[in-house]
């Protein structure tokens, strides 16, 4: 019953496909055992449990939206990137709502390649508010603040809570303005 080529990284692309199809909650050991067309039992060569799959289904989207967010401030600087960024992390939001949902929003201490991917993230935004000289506990402040109003707007919008006929990118741009009118002035290139 052994599936040819199980890896850890094959059991983890299986629970994203669980998620993307079912949601968070679908994903047991049991349900990947059963797309992978083996036993229960031998998942465990690969996961030690269901709570290491899910950190590894966290790592997996906090990877995949670290990579989103640096390829959309690449090269831009100031109001461009912080937009840039905004939008990127908006648009994966919306776009994989059962992957953002299953990612684990504080890592454990025990969560090392969990607390790593995370810091992936934040060093994104720690990397785009330089562009506005804010530097160390100014810039974490700031990074908290986007990932608050991001985070919030994209998963209320993918849960359909904006019910009223108003564009929801309109808002969102009224968002990025107000978050960036409390930002001192970009830094001027040299």
């Amino acid at each position: 019953m052994a599936r040819a080529g199980l890896s850890r990284d094959a059991v983890v692309d299986l629970a994203l496909r669980i998620i993307d199809e079912e949601g968070a909650a679908a994903v047991t050991l049991a349900a990947v055992a059963g797309r992978a067309g083996v036993a229960t039992p031998s998942l465990y060569k690969h996961v030690r449990n269901l709570a290491e799959l899910n950190t590894l289904v966290s790592v997996r989207v906090m990877d995949e939206l670290a990579d989103r967010l640096r390829e959309a401030v690449l090269g831009r600087s100031g109001d461009e990137a912080l937009r840039a960024c905004m939008a990127a992390y908006r648009d994966y939001v919306t776009g994989n709502p059962g992957r953002y949902a299953a990612v684990i929003q504080a890592a454990r201490p025990e969560q090392d390649e969990m607390a790593k991917a995370g810091q992936r993230v934040i060093d994104i935004m720690l990397a785009t508010f330089r562009g506005y000289g804010l530097e160390g506990a100014d810039a974490i402040h700031a990074a908290r603040c986007l990932r608050s109003a991001v985070h919030g707007f994209a998963v209320l919008e993918s849960g359909g809570a904006f019910g009223l006929p108003l564009d929801l990118d309109a808002s969102y741009a009224l968002l990025a303005d107000m978050i960036i009118s409390g930002l001192p002035s970009p830094a001027p290139r040299p």
